[in-house]
Parts: structure tokens; C-alpha cells; sequence
């Protein structure tokens, strides 16, 4: 690869975005030009997995370079430890002023994690606790529960609003940058809220959509699912008797959603290319985690397949790397963070289990690359949206080649020992055929069990949850009766959800 100037860095993650949903990606309905454009302009990854499928441990994960069981957040109530390097320390080390504009989920009073500076910011508190995001009309629609697909359709999210005002600070940004910096390579960070539900789009662009989404590949009836983990999870969440009306409204809402994320991405790559900056800057594109619309009868995230789990990992930099490449290896989310560091020839985070993608960039059939990447999904007392009573779950994902296997440890509500689930995805992409039972392979299940729990241990990971949670029955009330403050805050308007009436 040719030597160049040290590249100006921007870091883009999105919330909910599953890379099917993506022109690039070969979804032929949804209209994406500026992340196809990007994606001509470097390298995409299709097999590419977050730490977690869900918000804050995957953030945390893609951070640190950690996965949940190494810096301890595994749900979306837990505080990444302040002494844990991230990537911005990293990048603060080689040079850069590292910051931040929007979306970071981050719990407590440490909202910045080696940022030099942040705007805008989440809608959540800091503390947790401290007050409840109010949706006005949309109330309940922002979790997994099923009324965000009984008010889905036209109207306003307001989480455009957010990522509106998120793209236009960072044009500001940039055009400060091209106007005073001209000699100085930036390092920014851009946290975007959608296509995360609400699942409300606009009416034009939902109308762009109506009547060409097509239904689910695989929409599985509630009574057909066999494995005791998901029939909870889907009789937990709702998600029995969804109707044609909702699944076809929410995911219409869902694809102009993401047709708007794409539009404000487009006028940020358009301010770069009107300052000379698209040549040399190193574009990371990816999402916390994917969204599952309606595939298998599920909605959001929360599972270990392929839609929920995936996320898109599209790398841009011109001056360096090709153009137009497609890499189908199996790599994690944890590695855009090395890719990002070795780019910047920033130092490496000590504990990190990510991997620079640069040499696989050269030579994507490098026998040196090993096709793994791990997942983790744990939930916590007393958490009502995803868990039952004192009951809690520590699950966790392999996959290795074509293989996959999705770890369910203990039992479930009713006492009884959770199989695993194996999927070959090469002839299965769509995991349908389980093949945990199958005694031709046993041998591969015992392999990649072996690899779930060589240095993953549930016990202790349920002991250190139910640790933390104890802790929050002194931190919550705390924030509840003091109110401290916010440092960085973005004041979500109730006014800004709703669903137009009629829906016609």
C-alpha cells in the first residue's frame, strides 16, 4: 500500500442497522446512494459482528477493543470503567484531539472516555435514574415491546430530529476544520440514532416505500418456534400473533428510515469532498447491532442471528486502500477498532482482541487470517424488558468459518436445560435447519462449545451482574433524589414523536 500523510479519521455508528438493509449489501428496494457510494470508494465487509447485539455493551465493545466479558458491560445499565483505554485515548496518544458529536450511550458521570470534546449528545440522562425520556404519543415505543409495531407508520421520530442536528454540527465541524486546521489531521466521532425505533418515518419517505418492502423471508408463526429460549423471548416481547397490517407497516418505516439516515450521511461525505478532505480520510461506517424486521417473527435486536447480530463495516480511504472491494471473511466489530489505530499509527490498546483489517485489505485470502468472531447477550435482574423476575440469561455466539453456534447457558423459565443451536451458513444462510442434534456433527458442536467457554465463564459472569445490579439499588435512587446534572445532554421534545392521523 503507497505511504501517505497521516489520514483525518471519521468514525460513523449508526443504531439498528441491519447491512442487509443497504444497496450495497444487494438489497435491491432500498434506495442508499451515499453509503453505496462509499462503499465504491473502499472495501465492504459482509460477515462482520458486534460485541453484543444490544446498545451499550456493543458500543463499550467496539470502544475498547474489549469484548463484554473483558470490561464488564453486558447490559445497557452498566458504566464502562473510566481507567479502560478506548480508542480515543489511543488516538489522543498519537496525536489527535478526538471528538465526539451525538450518540455514545454512555452511563455515568464519565461522558467523555478520552474525547477531547462532545455536542449534542444522547436523549438519555447520564445517570440512570436521574429522569425518564419522555415520547409523548410514542410512549413504550423506543423498547422491545410490541406496541412499536402496533404505532409504527408516517408521522415523526425523534431520533431524525437528533441525527438531523447531529449532521448539521458536524458540518460545522468540518467546515471550522477546512477554514483553521488546514494543516492538522482530525479525529471525529459521529453517533447517529437511526433507523433505531420508533419505527415512524416521515410520510415522504415512507411513501417512497409503500407497497415495495417485501414480507420477511422466513416470518416463522409463533407456534411453529422449538427452541425454548426464543419461544420465551417472543411470548415475553409480544410477539405472538403480530398481523400482516403491522409487519408490513413497520417495515415500510423501517426502510425510510433508513433512506433518511443515508441522506444525512450523503451531506456530511458532501462537505468533506466540497473541503479536498474525502482523499485522505480513513471513513469507518458500522451500527451497535442489527435489527431482525420481522425475519424469524422477531423484531429489534437481542438474538445472536444473522440480522440481529451483523452489523454493516464499510471502510473508505481513498489515498490507501482500494476501491470497490467486497471481503465475505469473518471479522468483528472489535477489529474496525485496531484498523482505526493502525491507520493512525496510534498505539495499540493493551487488552484489545481486535485485529487490524489493513493486512487483510492487501490480501483477502491471507491463510494468517483466522474467520472468528464472538458475541455476548446477558440481561439482569429486575430488568422487565428483557427478563423474568430474578431470572437472567448469559448467552454467547461463535462463529468460526461457515459455522455457528449460539451458547444458551443454564435453564430456562421452567427448569429445563437450553440446547445450543448449530448453523452451517454456507448451505443454511437463513438458519432455518438446526443441526445440534445432528450426530454427524457433534464433533463440530463440541469444537465450537469448547471455544465459547475457553475463557468465558457464565457463573462468574452472573455473579458480577447481580454485583453491578446490586449497586445500581443505591446509584438509581441516588440520581433519582439529587438530580445531578448532565454534562452532555440533548433534550429530546415529546413533541417529536408522533404518528400522523389518518394513516392512509
Amino acid at each position: 500500500m503507497p505511504k501517505t500523510p497521516r489520514p483525518n479519521i471519521l468514525f460513523i455508528e449508526s443504531d439498528q442497522h441491519n447491512p442487509a438493509v443497504i444497496g450495497a449489501y444487494r438489497d435491491e428496494v432500498i434506495r442508499t446512494p451515499n453509503l453505496d457510494a462509499l462503499a465504491s470508494r473502499g472495501i465492504v465487509f459482509e460477515n462482520s459482528y458486534c460485541g453484543s447485539p444490544i446498545c451499550v455493551p456493543s458500543r463499550t465493545s467496539m470502544l475498547t477493543g474489549q469484548h463484554p466479558y473483558q470490561n464488564e458491560v453486558w447490559t445497557n445499565s452498566q458504566y464502562l470503567h473510566s481507567g479502560i483505554p478506548t480508542f480515543a485515548h489511543a488516538l489522543g496518544v498519537a496525536g489527535y484531539k478526538p471528538v465526539q458529536i451525538g450518540r455514545m450511550h454512555f452511563n455515568g458521570p464519565d461522558q467523555l472516555h478520552g474525547f477531547t470534546e462532545r455536542f449534542i449528545g444522547d436523549h438519555n440522562p447520564n445517570h440512570l435514574g436521574a429522569d425518564e425520556v419522555d415520547h409523548g404519543s410514542l410512549h413504550g415505543t423506543a423498547g422491545p415491546a410490541r406496541i412499536s409495531l402496533e404505532l409504527s407508520g408516517h408521522g415523526l421520530n425523534s431520533y431524525q430530529v437528533h441525527d438531523e442536528i447531529v449532521a448539521a454540527r458536524t458540518i460545522e465541524f468540518l467546515n471550522d476544520h477546512a477554514v483553521n486546521n488546514t494543516n492538522e489531521a482530525f479525529a471525529l466521532a459521529i453517533g447517529l440514532m437511526l433507523p433505531h425505533q420508533p419505527f415512524v418515518a416521515t410520510k415522504g419517505d415512507y411513501e417512497e416505500y409503500r407497497g415495495k418492502v417485501p414480507p420477511p423471508k422466513n416470518p416463522m408463526a409463533f407456534e411453529d418456534e422449538t427452541h425454548p429460549y426464543m419461544k420465551w423471548w417472543k411470548s415475553h416481547a409480544g410477539l405472538e400473533d403480530v398481523t400482516p397490517e403491522e409487519v408490513e407497516r413497520t417495515r415500510t418505516a423501517y426502510y425510510g428510515l433508513v433512506t433518511r439516515l443515508d441522506s444525512l450521511l450523503g451531506d456530511i461525505f458532501d462537505s468533506l469532498e466540497k473541503h479536498d478532505l474525502l482523499e485522505n480520510t480513513l471513513i469507518i461506517y458500522t451500527s451497535d447491532h442489527g435489527e431482525q424486521i420481522g425475519e424469524k417473527g422477531l423484531w429489534w435486536k437481542q438474538t445472536f442471528y444473522e440480522d440481529s447480530v451483523k452489523v454493516p463495516a464499510i471502510i473508505s480511504w481513498p489515498a490507501r486502500i482500494p476501491k470497490g472491494g467486497v471481503i465475505g471473511r469473518v471479522t468483528s466489530q472489535l477489529d474496525l477498532n485496531a484498523t482505526m489505530l493502525d491507520a493512525a499509527c496510534a498505539p495499540g490498546l493493551p487488552s484489545s482482541s481486535g485485529r487490524s483489517l489493513l493486512p487483510l485489505i492487501e490480501d483477502p485470502e491471507s491463510g494468517e487470517w483466522q474467520d472468528i468472531a464472538f458475541s455476548e447477550y446477558c440481561t439482569e435482574p429486575g430488568d422487565k424488558a428483557h427478563s423474568e423476575g430474578d431470572k437472567i440469561w448469559q448467552n454467547r455466539m461463535v462463529r468460526e468459518g461457515d459455522w455457528k453456534l449460539i451458547y444458551y447457558h443454564g435453564s430456562d423459565t421452567n427448569g429445563e436445560n437450553m440446547p445450543s443451536q448449530l448453523f452451517n451458513l454456507a448451505e443454511d444462510p437463513e438458519e432455518i435447519n438446526d443441526l445440534i442434534n445432528d450426530p454427524a456433527h457433534a464433533e463440530r458442536a463440541e469444537h465450537l462449545t469448547n471455544l465459547v467457554l475457553e475463557d468465558w465463564d457464565p457463573e462468574w459472569i452472573e455473579s458480577k451482574i447481580r454485583e453491578q445490579s446490586s449497586n445500581l439499588e443505591i446509584t438509581i435512587p441516588w440520581a433519582k433524589n439529587t438530580k445531578p446534572a448532565d454534562t452532555v445532554r440533548w433534550n429530546l421534545n415529546p413533541d417529536w414523536d408522533y404518528l400522523n392521523t389518518p394513516q392512509e
